[in-house]
């Protein structure tokens, strides 16, 4: 273990970088996961641990989990509580944080020919929200998620807290537009998720595989080209007064009807 005092050492800054900047993490291949949970989610799905940076106390409290951690990382840092609020992005900081490789999960572009039941993502924006569909794909059972160029970064610390380790094992993939993926998967089932009394009702879809649900950004939602590139518009029906719904909510809903 080497120990590092100094918020000026050059390890202390990457760090604050790659939580910052989308770029830096694109660009040196590396993200952040902070928090004992999603850093031994992230041991235990085989994700590759660069570096382990913890504290003192955080070794004592956590030692089994940091032990583990400690052996599928390739360095193992100690530092002090001060530097360790100086690189954390949390209010309430545990300790453990892991410099992590950009996942190499894709999307299997073969799977979707014959089967298969997919999310597609046009430009959402809210971190969390990204990260709170992430989880609900995992835990209902979606085959994999399709995420438009100007979607947020997938390995924004936030999303990867709000996914709760969701990120480490959901195939995906990015492309530059939703609609030319569709354009260019024919095969697909595809259905825009709109708010239009003229779509069809989401529970009167039957989601024949293979197929997408397509949920489209927090304010504007769908492009025109995403929803003219779709087979069908589907809509959440609704009572009361609200006009809409909170994205990851929405795809939620629509995820248990894909998979029910």
């Amino acid at each position: 273990m080497v120990r590092i005092s100094s918020k000026d050492n050059p390890l202390i800054k990457h760090i604050i970088k790659l939580n910052k900047s989308s770029k830096y993490r694109r660009v040196n291949g590396e993200f952040i996961a902070e928090g004992l949970r999603v850093c031994r989610d992230a041991a235990l799905s085989d994700a590759k641990i660069s570096a382990l940076i913890i504290t003192d106390s955080a070794q004592d409290k956590y030692a089994e989990d940091t032990a583990l951690l400690s052996d599928k990382a390739d360095k193992t840092y100690v530092v002090s509580e001060s530097v360790f609020e100086h690189i954390c992005d949390t209010k309430s900081p545990q300790g453990v944080l892991c410099i992590i490789k950009t996942l190499d999960n894709p999307f299997l572009f073969g799977k979707i020919k014959s089967n298969g039941k997919f999310l597609a993502l046009d430009n959402i924006q809210d971190p969390s929200n990204l990260g709170t569909i992430l989880r609900t794909a995992e835990a209902i059972g979606i085959d994999g998620i399709i995420m438009s160029a100007d979607t947020c970064d997938i390995y924004s610390p936030k999303v990867v807290r709000g996914s709760m380790g969701a990120v480490f094992r959901v195939p995906y993939t990015v492309v530059s537009s939703i609609a030319e993926f569709l354009s260019e998967h024919k095969e697909l089932n595809s259905y825009a998720a709109v708010v239009d009394s003229d779509a069809y009702s989401v529970t009167e879809i039957g989601f024949t595989e293979p197929c997408v649900a397509v949920i489209g950004n927090e304010g504007n939602g769908l492009k025109p080209e995403t929803v003219e590139s779709c087979d069908k518009k589907i809509t959440i029906p609704m009572k009361g007064r609200a006009e809409s719904l909170n994205a990851s909510i929405a795809a939620g809903i629509i995820i248990w009807e894909m998979v029910k």
